[in-house]
């Protein structure tokens, strides 16, 4: 992905520089060659020749580009879980993937954790962005996910004689989960994803107290993860399979859902974050009737939502991480919604503005590994910025509103927004 060359100075608004600390009134960024220069007040910037080009934030919020640390690309706004199965070809539901990415990139989400993709899409879209191809953010690839036989992704009977080809790696025993695992690591992925446990949306098969996993074919997949210098985590609802994860020595967990004061400890120790990814329970519930979800599954999914909810506040409380990432590509909870979830965790799970801005930008990019590169608006980093007309702390669903966005800023190119001239 190549960098802006010159000098941009952004003015005329406060900066908001991602580390949780509060606004910096009446301030600038200055961008030189695609790298913060400075972000701070107005009277501390240094002086630019009177070439550079400028934004002005028209009053507005200037912070990091947003991290989307659990992205499904590949994911179309299904109807239904199965929907996901060999319903397109991979030709296809690679062209989705490609708008889909480029639509997280104009929500203003600069770069994003694959949380699963079919066929390992992931791996050549990132390829695809980062050599200017096609726009997106920048991507964490972790292609098919793995799953334990008669697990959550595992919904197609034997009598029908096709397996979960293209979606997830079905295994069944440690052996067959490091065999996935180096299956996953021939291919080029970052992050391997498995389903240790359920989920409300599955009640035929499991629910969200169901263990899909052994603790044995989880400390194999992360043995052989670690042994390739990848990374592994995990949907996790069942208290037990939140556990079984973090004594196995998972990464980062999804959901975290059922948390109890020995998993938190567990989670606190190793300071593995969690992404609770609640917003698609929540539209769950709110959407299910429409969708026509059976009454124990959205009842399933309000259990799933009360308890996450308390779980993040458990985590956030105790010091712990969290990322922002809200399970998106489902026809209840599309692709291009993805800042509702920052609204929904000020305005129903109870975290400050503040509080969420950081979890969705540098830990998002800690969650990624690459907090030295972006996250923050600090010196020597990306400038991955975006700058929203709108005060973002007084109202943070202002980010919901793409007509909003002055400009959506990676390496120092604009590259959407009202001022995009890329």
């Amino acid at each position: 992905m190549k960098l802006a060359t010159g000098v941009t100075v952004i003015s005329n608004g406060q900066v908001l520089d991602g580390n949780g600390g509060p606004a910096v009134p009446d301030a600038a960024v200055v961008v030189r060659d695609g790298r913060i220069a400075y972000a701070g007040p107005v009277r501390g910037a240094p002086a630019v020749e009177p070439a550079a080009a400028r934004i002005d934030a028209r009053g507005g919020t200037i912070m990091p580009g947003l991290v989307e640390a659990h992205f499904h690309p590949t994911y179309f706004n299904v109807a239904a879980l199965e929907d996901l199965d060999i319903k397109y070809p991979v030709e296809y539901v690679t062209l989705l993937a490609a708008a889909n990415a480029k639509l997280a990139l104009e929500c203003g989400y600069t770069a994003a954790r694959s949380g699963g993709s079919l066929f390992n899409i992931d791996v050549w879209l990132k390829k695809a962005i980062e050599t200017d191809i096609c726009p997106g953010p920048r991507l964490t690839a972790s292609g098919r996910e793995i799953c334990g036989v008669g697990g959550l992704m595992d919904w197609n009977p034997d009598f029908r004689k096709i397996g979960m080809d293209g979606l997830v790696l079905l295994v069944n025993g440690p052996d067959e989960a490091r065999a996935a695992v180096r299956k996953l690591v021939k291919d080029g992925v970052e992050w391997v994803k498995t389903y240790p446990t359920g989920d409300a949306a599955a009640p035929d098969t499991n629910d969200h107290h169901t263990l899909c996993m052994t603790a044995e074919e989880m400390a194999a997949v992360v043995a052989t993860a670690h042994n390739h210098r990848l990374k592994v985590t995990g949907h996790c609802r069942a208290t037990a399979g939140i556990k079984n994860a973090l004594r196995a020595g998972y990464d980062a967990i999804e959901h975290g859902t059922f948390m109890d004061a020995e998993a938190l400890d567990l989670l606190l120790q190793r300071d593995v974050p969690c992404v609770p990814a609640l917003y698609f329970e929540y539209a769950s519930v709110a959407r299910g009737p429409e969708f026509r979800m059976p009454k124990t599954v959205i009842e399933g999914h309000k259990e799933t939502l009360e308890a996450g909810a308390e779980s993040a506040r458990m985590i956030l409380k105790a010091g712990g991480r969290l990322g922002m990432g809200g399970d998106y590509g489902f026809a209840w909870n599309p692709h291009g919604d993805y800042a509702r979830e920052l609204t929904f965790f000020v305005k129903y799970v109870g975290f400050s503005p503040r509080e969420v801005v950081r979890c969705a930008t540098r830990t998002g990019a800690e969650i990624m590994g690459r907090a030295d590169e972006f996250g923050t608006l600090e010196p020597g980093k990306l400038a991955d910025v975006l700058v929203v007309d709108g005060d973002v702390l007084a109202d943070i669903s202002v980010l919901e509103d793409r007509s909003r966005f002055v400009a959506v800023m990676q390496g120092g190119v604009v590259k959407a927004g009202q001022v995009a001239c890329w």
